[in-house]
């Protein structure tokens, strides 16, 4: 494996446990919205500045949250698998949104190696 590929790699899972403990913190402070159709409704509020989706959500699901997040320029990640993200938040989610510009400026900054 070549140098740059262990350090991609490194990067990747480096982020990842870094964007589920800010996800934690987040939920405990209050800044997420959980579930699919209480995200969507913040997505059309302009409400919402970053989404989270499952990786194993339905296919319908995920075309569902990538296009409202498309259509109202919302950034968004599904790298995350469901059980990451509920054991991140304390409950069993596979859409998240994040409502508060820090966190979410942080989340994009994580999800880019």
């Amino acid at each position: 494996m070549s140098n740059i590929k262990k350090h991609v790699m490194s990067c990747l899972a480096m982020n990842k446990e870094k964007t589920l403990n800010l996800l934690g913190l987040a939920m405990r402070a209050g800044r997420l919205i959980t579930g699919e159709e209480m995200t969507v409704k913040d997505i059309q509020k302009n409400k919402t500045e970053f989404v989270f989706i499952a990786a194993d959500a339905s296919d319908n699901t995920r075309k569902k949250i990538k296009d409202k997040c498309s259509y109202y320029e919302i950034p968004w990640n599904d790298e995350l698998l469901q059980i990451e993200i509920s054991h991140a938040i304390g409950r069993q989610r596979m859409i998240v949104g994040v409502n508060d510009q820090g966190f979410a400026k942080k989340f994009k900054e994580l999800t880019k190696c």
